[in-house]
């Protein structure tokens, strides 16, 4: 059951009282009957343990590595390029070697 805090606004009388959800808020104040307001404070929140940040769900380095290099489908159409090209000059060179009759 949460606590809650009451301050009565003539007397200036605060205290803190456990209540259920379901309960009413107290409305008089104990001592001089006078009007009861809640009173709400931040609560002080401490996160422990792993998972809590973006950094934490991650492996130290991969994110660097795995933008650095690139995948298999990226490398082999820039890899058979160079080879299409150095057959192109091969079958090139043939012919014209076979073009050119031999003295």
């Amino acid at each position: 059951m949460p606590t809650y805090e009451y301050r009565c606004s003539d007397c200036t009388n605060s205290f803190e009282i456990v209540q259920k959800f379901s309960e009413a808020s107290l409305t008089e104040c104990p001592e001089c009957d006078g009007v009861l307001r809640k009173v709400f404070s931040p609560v002080g929140v401490v996160f422990k343990g792993s998972g809590f940040y973006a950094t934490d769900n991650r492996t130290k380095g991969s994110a660097s590595a795995a933008a650095s290099t690139p995948t298999p489908d990226a490398k082999a159409p820039a890899a058979s390029e160079p080879k299409a090209k150095s057959e192109q000059k091969k079958k090139s060179e043939k012919k014209a070697s076979a073009a050119t009759p031999a003295a």
